[in-house]
């Protein structure tokens, strides 16, 4: 004959112990924070590395403007770069965006310009170069296309204070796209532009001239 198996009926105490007992509850609370702590540390390095690269974007865009101001000299009047002067500066970038730019598939744009502000207080380019600079280059590339045209006006672009009538300005522009290792969610939409600018006064003369630029600007820079 066949014996058949009874179930134990459930009781007070059964359902105690059953609450009371303790084991395995470190690895079931691991196993529900575990996602959180590792949201919490890839995000905490991300946002690190953006901190790092906006401040080298930063320090970048003031090395462009810098570098450009202290064009040498032909006159007192005026200073004159060249695309060899601009493209090394631009190269500068190569360096300070170290090791991010290397391990990274976005490319590093930036734009160098002079500024000219008249008697009136008007604000116009007087020339603009771009440049690229990509994945494991080893020196920028000059863009043919600028981002501003000769007499573009920009006076609203310029900080009140470096408004000053009849004085150049070379200003520099800095942009990449911060694209993180770890996005969970697609949080950042693939990338954060970071971007920054800066302006200089030329060191060495008045003004720089682009050796491209008119004529009519070479050897009349400081307009009265």
């Amino acid at each position: 004959m066949t014996k058949v198996a009874m179930f134990k009926p459930v009781t007070t105490r059964a359902v105690t112990e059953m609450f009371s007992d303790c084991r395995a509850i470190a690895a079931t609370e691991f196993a529900v924070i575990v996602p959180l702590m590792l949201v919490l540390f890839f995000g905490t390095v991300e946002f690190s590395s953006a901190v790092a690269v906006d401040r080298k974007i930063t320090i970048f865009s003031r090395a462009i403007s810098d570098i450009t101001s202290q064009a040498p000299a032909t006159t007192p009047k005026y200073a004159v770069t060249t695309d060899t002067l601009l493209q090394n500066a631009f190269t500068s970038g190569i360096m300070i965006l170290r090791p991010y730019l290397q391990n990274s598939s976005s490319s590093l744009n930036a734009t160098v310009a002079e500024i000219y502000v008249d008697s009136s207080s008007v604000a116009r380019i007087v020339w603009s170069k771009d440049a690229v600079i990509s994945q494991n280059s080893t020196q920028a590339t000059l863009s043919p296309s600028t981002t501003f045209s000769p007499g573009d006006i920009v006076t609203t672009m310029v900080p009140l204070p470096l408004l000053q009538k009849q004085t150049y300005l070379i200003y520099s522009r800095t942009k990449y796209l911060f694209t993180p290792a770890v996005d969970f969610g697609n949080l950042m939409g693939g990338g954060v532009t970071l971007s920054d600018f800066a302006y200089s006064a030329p060191r060495q003369a008045t003004c720089v001239v682009y050796n491209n630029a008119p004529v009519l600007v070479a050897g009349l820079c400081p307009q009265s």
